[in-house]
């Protein structure tokens, strides 16, 4: 069975694969740009005191990302 939540939702060490991509305009560009695409593996390495943003590792680099927009990629946590 295929756990898809929000990339946003996933917890510190959390593993997962994207599914989806709600993003919209320059963001949708930029974000592809970092080589988040459907099938890219995702780790989430930590969350700031405050929850936001959220460093994620992405095809070998860390990147910090607001909830607002990772909030609109879908991801599968199966896996």
């Amino acid at each position: 069975m295929n756990n898809i939540s929000s990339l946003s939702s996933l917890s510190e060490g959390s593993t997962a694969v994207v599914t989806e991509m709600n993003s919209t305009g320059d963001m949708r560009r930029r974000l592809m740009d970092m080589g988040l695409i459907e099938g890219t593996r995702v780790i989430c390495l930590h969350r700031s005191p405050a929850g936001d943003p959220i460093a994620y590792l992405i095809r070998g680099a860390v990147i910090a990302l607001r909830k607002e927009d990772t909030g609109k990629i879908l991801v599968r946590t199966d896996c």
